[in-house]
């Protein structure tokens, strides 16, 4: 981290502090809440930087790099659209003080001969409203709210997103497992094809036989250009996310490897309901409403105006030359004592509260949800390491030496090779899922889940 990076860190607000920290690769945004927030001047956007990639258009990422790049890529923009900087310019405006009011105004007496030549009077007055019963204090607590709800759904944002990128990121490595595995399958029938096109030449084996390979070999040739395809289009998808250029050559350096966790659910729930931004947000949207309330039964008590002023006049009057002027001046609360505010901030209130127990009660279930998943893709990525995967691969092998020894039949060799695909692949799929619910838990819980 530069000087630079550091001396602009340091003006942020906490939700980004701790993405910097997390990726450190975060954009700068100001420092939210406190009397430091409402006098610094917003910072203009950062220019998005380019993808690294050698010359030879080649950009090598891992998992981390990658999500270091989207939020470097995208963080202006994710700024911008949640509001940070609006609700920090709220924040500003319930700290001022209200404007006072200066008047000034001519007296004259017209009777008894006189004029304004000879009788007029110049006065000038200031007033200044006075806010009370905390109101002012009020204003700048909901607006600190705000601030810290929209950085909270900033966070939210980011969050998704994450998982997007994540996922995105291993399917591409799917996509490279699945074409691996094809282009194996073909070339590996290629040679049995080489072999027994000899073999049938030589009349050891009939004709029927040697369609048989041949038809197979253009099932396996037809899923690697499906493999090719699905692999093209994966890091299409993962360059938009990061905002990569198409001519780029994307060389994904994390590999789709299985990593045993296997954590607490009760953990995972309370960690949830603390740590996950969304909630955060819809508390601190509770709270702004509450402030809220509390300042609509503020205003119930008005506010009041003073004002001193001073008064020159004409040697003729109408008063003495010179006045001195102060007044004092406060609505009566007759009829209009803000019920209707206060009516409004109750139900606000509440729709804050449901909301937010809405929110956590999703969590929850998604945390629910996304660990009991985890639990069934780890039970059958073990399934397949026990042993499965190693014996379809070790039965493809047997049945092809037992047909080049004439002891097994095409058809045994076929079918023991569309066996070892359907294996071999289902492990890739159940590989793929374990990942994919694993980033889903994480989400769902609103931090990384430890092993």
């Amino acid at each position: 981290m530069t000087p630079l990076d550091a001396s602009r860190v340091r003006r942020q607000g906490p939700a980004h502090v701790v993405l910097f920290s997390l990726f450190s690769l975060a954009t700068v945004i100001h420092q939210g809440g406190g009397a430091r927030a409402a006098t610094e001047a917003p910072l203009p956007p950062a220019p998005a930087p380019a993808a690294a990639a050698t010359p030879n258009g080649v950009a090598r990422l891992s998992l981390t790099e990658s999500l270091g790049l989207f939020l470097k890529q995208n963080l202006d923009l994710l700024i911008a659209k949640y509001g940070i900087e609006t609700s920090k310019g709220q924040q500003i405006t319930a700290r001022l003080l209200p404007n006072p009011v200066l008047q000034v105004g001519n007296v004259a007496s017209f009777t008894q001969g006189n004029t304004i030549a000879t009788t007029g009077g110049i006065t000038s007055q200031v007033q200044q409203l006075f806010e009370i019963a905390g109101k002012r204090g009020y204003r700048i607590e909901s607006a600190g709210y705000g601030v810290q709800s929209s950085e909270a759904e900033f966070e939210d944002a980011v969050r998704q997103l994450s998982f997007a990128v994540k996922d995105a990121y291993f399917r591409v490595q799917l996509a490279q497992r699945r074409l691996a595995l094809a282009e194996e399958n073909r070339d590996r029938f290629a040679r049995i094809l080489d072999v027994n096109t000899i073999r049938f030449k030589k009349g050891y084996i009939a004709e029927i036989d040697l369609i048989r390979i041949r038809l197979q070999m253009v099932d396996f040739q037809s899923q690697v250009i499906a493999a090719i395809q699905e692999a093209e289009s994966a890091r299409a998808d993962l360059r938009q996310l990061l905002r990569i250029s198409a001519g780029t050559k994307l060389e994904l350096t994390t590999e789709l490897d299985y990593r045993r966790v296997d954590p607490d659910i009760a953990k995972l729930r309370s960690t949830a309901v603390q740590a996950r931004p969304d909630i955060r947000a819809k508390r601190a949207s509770f709270s702004q409403r509450e402030a809220d309330l509390k300042l609509a039964k503020a205003y119930r008590y008005p506010d009041v105006t003073v004002g001193a002023g001073y008064a020159v006049q004409g040697p003729r009057g109408p008063d003495n030359q010179q006045m001195a002027l102060l007044n004092f001046g406060v609505p009566l609360p007759l009829f209009n004592r803000n019920q209707g505010g206060i009516v409004q901030a109750e139900v606000a209130v509440q729709a804050a509260q449901a909301d937010l127990d809405k929110t956590i009660n999703q969590a929850e279930n998604e945390v629910d949800v996304a660990y009991h998943n985890l639990l069934q893709s780890r039970r059958l990525v073990e399934a397949y390491l026990s042993g499965v995967l190693d014996d379809a691969r070790a039965t493809f092998t047997i049945v092809e030496r037992a047909y080049e020894r004439g002891g097994a039949t095409i058809l045994d060799l076929l079918d023991a090779a569309r066996t070892s695909r359907t294996i071999q692949q289902n492990f890739i799929e159940a590989l793929f899922s374990y990942q994919h619910n694993l980033f889903q838990l994480e989400s769902a819980v609103g931090q990384e889940v430890a092993s």
